[in-house]
């Protein structure tokens, strides 16, 4: 009896020292919350500039409406708010906000439920005054994001949208604000342009009336972003892509990784997401086929086709030193062992001897397939990804794709396949299994260019903080890089280079490398390939070419992608020729003199280019005579179909 009594008593002295002590702060804190409210101060979401200071992502002012909790819905003083509202606000739709406002009107809510999200600073100030005089309506200031610039910029800044409840839970700020950064730079730097919440803390009555402040803390907001674009190059790109008709990518890139412009068409209007978009609109960007709400700037891969050549070499180079050094003969095709299958060049009749300058200029396909049967599929992967191709580049955009640059593991993990021979060929011209995205391409046109791997960066200014180049060095054998990078100047400035036509006029020195990248296979028994016009849409190449410049010291990429375009040089030339003009003449090039090459240093060049005026003069004469009226209508240079 005793030790009972003793356990009795022992468990009293528990529960005392319990409720006293251990709890002491648990009881505290719900007598303060009897007579404090904290109230959250919404921070203002930073803004986002343009590299000249122009406005990309900007808040609207506006206000919010809150009505106040433990109304009944059927009651005379509701009907009254919601037809002063209704008065104020014909298009406000008054069905849906008593549906909001009843879901959210429970007996243990004693904050106003929020009915209306935003109504515009102008439209509020004629009915501020009568709204004002209902103690029931709250009426708070609010910000709406707004895109001046719309689908120009639209993938590159993103949109916010309402959060969800698993974004709330993540994110405090999210959770008090009820939007986020969905996509682009505004998911990318959410947690930067949303700032800090701020607070206030009242002495409130039992009826939860405030009768004095205690502490105010305000928010740390405007945490803005200024970006390396350029939105008028931005502007020029785009409506160059819509003049033409076609789909598809440019990038522009300093070779130091700042992204001065960056182009996926077509676009979205961004401003449609920040309220909601409607059911009608999302239908119409799900079922475009021309996929407008893909960035295809790191979400589109695609085979490279002939713009992986340069990287090829080096990684030949890279996996057996001197490799580069013999040259190899094109007859227009090529067999393995024993096969009939023949692996063609795009050009039927071949190249003859081919070294490596050559290669790249006439863009020779046995060339590459030679090589890569010297060398195998594991090595050319190996070197392939440390140049930046089938890994992600690192920019400042969310959920880069990685693409694939393939070897034999991955083909067993893909598909539990051994690999063969014949696909070691085909991945050789960038075809095959073979995909990248075009900031991938335009990263490594900068390797090439200077020998640097660099990480591309879209904003320049970060609350104020300049973003840090990430800059990492490859050494390449001099000679290897340096006949690759002269045929690059032959491909855009020697007559029978793959962009000639497009780029040797230019008023800076360009080189570069263009790409045709097959869709649709070709079957053995087509003896003549049809013309890239005479396919259906769909069936169609896709356009690359990628270029730097000034050749002897390059300071900008320029890499363009026309999906389905057919040919490089004739189809994205012209986009990449309108962009480096637009450089020059907006004086980007003003920091260094423009670059002049010595003719008397690339002697071949003086001496092809003379022979090439001669027979262009010729041609054009007697053309002219038989079609005269055909010539003129075409308003075309002759020289365009002699290569």
């Amino acid at each position: 009896m005793i030790l009972i009594f003793m356990l009795i008593w022992a468990g009293m002295i528990v529960r005392l020292y319990h409720l006293s002590i251990k709890s002491n702060y648990y009881y505290e804190e719900l007598a303060k919350e009897n007579i404090e409210r904290k109230e959250f101060i919404k921070p203002v979401r930073g803004e986002i500039t343009d590299v000249n200071g122009n406005l990309l992502a900007m808040n609207q002012i506006g206000f919010s409406i809150s009505i106040k909790p433990h109304l009944k819905a059927d009651s005379p003083r509701v009907k009254e708010i919601a037809d002063a509202l209704h008065e104020a606000f014909p298009d406000l739709n008054i069905t849906m906000m008593k549906k909001v406002y009843k879901k959210q009107s429970s007996p243990y809510n004693h904050k106003f439920i929020k009915v209306v999200d935003f109504i515009p600073y102008a439209d509020m100030m004629g009915a501020y005054a009568k709204l004002s005089l209902f103690p029931e309506i709250k009426i708070d200031a609010e910000t709406k994001r707004y895109y001046p610039y719309g689908r120009y910029a639209a993938h590159i800044i993103g949109y916010t949208g309402r959060s969800n409840k698993k974004e709330n839970a993540a994110d405090p700020v999210v959770d008090v604000v009820g939007k986020v950064g969905k996509s682009g730079l505004e998911r990318y730097y959410n947690k930067v342009l949303e700032g800090e919440l701020g607070y206030i803390i009242n002495k409130v009555t039992a009826t939860n009336k405030a009768i004095e402040v205690l502490k105010k803390v305000p928010p740390k907001d405007n945490k803005n972003l200024t970006l390396n674009i350029d939105i008028a190059l931005q502007q020029m790109i785009y409506e160059a892509f819509a003049k033409m008709k076609e789909t598809g990518v440019a990038i522009v890139m300093r070779t130091t990784g700042e992204i001065v412009a960056a182009v996926s068409y077509p676009a979205y209007d961004p401003n449609l997401f920040v309220g909601g978009i409607s059911v009608k609109d999302w239908r119409a960007l799900q079922e475009d086929l021309a996929h407008p709400f893909t960035n295809k700037i790191t979400h589109g891969t695609y085979p490279p086709g002939s713009s992986i050549k340069m990287g090829m070499a080096l990684a030949f180079d890279k996996a057996k030193p001197g490799i580069l050094r013999s040259t190899e003969f094109c007859n227009g095709s090529m067999t393995i062992g024993n096969s009939k299958h023949k692996f063609r060049c795009w050009k039927h009749s071949g190249h003859g001897t081919v070294d490596l300058r050559k290669a790249i200029m006439q863009s020779c396909d046995v060339y590459f397939y030679k090589k890569s049967l010297k060398v195998g599929i594991d090595a050319m992967a190996k070197n392939l990804r440390s140049f930046g191709l089938g890994v992600k580049t690192g920019v400042d955009l969310p959920r880069e794709f990685n693409g694939v640059i393939p070897d034999k593991a991955w083909k067993m993990r893909r598909f539990k396949q051994p690999w063969y021979k014949g696909e070691t060929v085909i991945s050789a011209i960038g075809q095959g299994y073979d995909s990248v995205t075009p900031l991938q391409v335009a990263r490594y046109t900068a390797l090439v260019a200077t020998g640097n791997l660099v990480t591309p960066r879209v904003a320049k200014l970060v609350d104020g903080n300049a973003t840090k180049p990430i800059i990492k060095p490859i050494a390449f054998n001099p000679y290897s890089i340096g006949e690759i990078r002269r045929g690059m100047y032959d491909v855009c400035n020697t007559l029978g280079g793959t962009a000639y036509r497009t780029m040797h006029k230019l008023p800076i020195i360009v080189a570069g490398k263009t790409g045709t990248s097959q869709v649709t296979s070709i079957p053995q028994s087509t003896v003549r390939r049809l013309k890239e016009s005479e396919l259906a849409y769909f069936h169609r190449s896709h356009a690359w070419i990628t270029t730097y410049a000034p050749y002897k010291n390059p300071q900008f990429v320029v890499t363009v992608l026309v999906e389905h375009g057919g040919h490089g040089g004739s189809t994205s030339g012209p986009i990449a020729a309108k962009i480096y003009k637009w450089l020059y003449a907006h004086n980007y090039f003003s920091d260094k003199p423009v670059q002049k090459i010595d003719a008397a240093k690339q002697p071949e060049r003086k001496i092809v280019k003379k022979k090439a005026e001669e027979t262009n003069a010729a041609v054009e004469k007697s053309v002219k005579n038989i079609q005269p009226k055909k010539i003129r209508d075409k308003k075309r240079a002759p020289q365009l179909d002699l290569f």
